[in-house]
């Protein structure tokens, strides 16, 4: 698979304004991001990209900042090398230790998750992620039914197995998601994850205890009808994927229709992961 990377530059640009627009880029096919000192690199594969969207997308951020890029195609071979040179191991509150198959492991962390990236979102990195982990870690999963939307790589779905979860349905619309996902539980043993591809349209007609939703708010505020369908009373959904207001409040709102209602929420950066119980 071919992929091009497009090397942006900015003269000035808050980190919302960048977060906003790696999200844009997302929605235009690009999906992995890596930071350098005066911007971001972003990878799209080839047959996906169309250069007059990313620059319609830029022009619509012009009175914002200035931004400029460069085009480059991005040799097969190098892909692998690409993400171990960029990929480190991670620590998720002193117990929970993800790193890459190449990585050493640490036996010494209560639970270890080994995640071969490729080109899915959800390596723990982003604030989103790690959030969302951080709510799992403290939640009660033992013997419980998951749904993981937007699963990405799988990372949350796995953790959720490492903590004792019944069973695991994880559902990314992205192809190459689906596939991380089977793998990624595969390296790490867990046997009771089944994988979908596609979106709320593929959601089994079954009940869950528990559900997890990091995508962005417009795509929650469009499934929270159906997550209200399959989660059982006393239920709880974490969310995370987007920012502080009027994201939340919208999320609070939109559950509120079908009983579900907010809890608490984290902050991270400008990023915001919350939990809600349907009662």
């Amino acid at each position: 698979m071919q992929y091009i990377k497009a090397i942006f530059k900015f003269n000035s640009i808050e980190e919302f304004q960048q977060d906003l627009l790696i999200s844009d880029l997302a929605d235009l096919g690009f999906d992995t991001f890596e930071d350098s000192e005066s911007g971001f690199t972003a990878f799209v594969i080839k047959d996906n990209f169309n250069e007059q969207l990313l620059k319609d997308l830029l022009t619509g951020y012009a009175d914002d900042f200035a931004a400029t890029y460069v085009l480059e195609d991005v040799a097969d071979e190098n892909w692998n090398a690409e993400w171990e040179k960029n990929f480190s191991p991670l620590i998720i509150d002193d117990v929970c230790y993800v790193r890459a198959t190449f990585h050493e492991p640490k036996p010494s962390y209560p639970y270890e998750i080994i995640i071969d990236p490729k080109m899915a979102f959800g390596t723990g990195h982003h604030q989103t992620t790690t959030m969302m982990m951080q709510y799992i870690l403290s939640a009660d999963l033992l013997d419980k039914n998951i749904l993981d939307m937007g699963c990405g790589t799988g990372i949350l779905a796995i953790l959720a197995g490492k903590l004792g979860a019944k069973s695991l349905m994880a559902i990314d619309y992205d192809d190459i998601c689906y596939e991380s996902t089977i793998e990624n539980a595969t390296l790490n043993n867990i046997i009771n994850l089944k994988a979908l591809c596609g979106s709320k349209e593929v959601i089994p007609d079954e009940q869950y205890e528990v559900i997890f939703a990091n995508i962005n708010r417009n795509i929650l505020l469009d499934q929270i009808h159906r997550y209200a369908e399959v989660l059982k009373p006393e239920g709880k959904i974490f969310f995370s994927g987007f920012y502080l207001e009027p994201d939340l409040s919208m999320i609070t709102a939109e559950c509120a229709k079908y009983g579900i209602k907010y809890l608490d929420h984290k902050q991270n950066g400008d990023w915001v992961a919350a939990q809600f119980e349907k009662k």
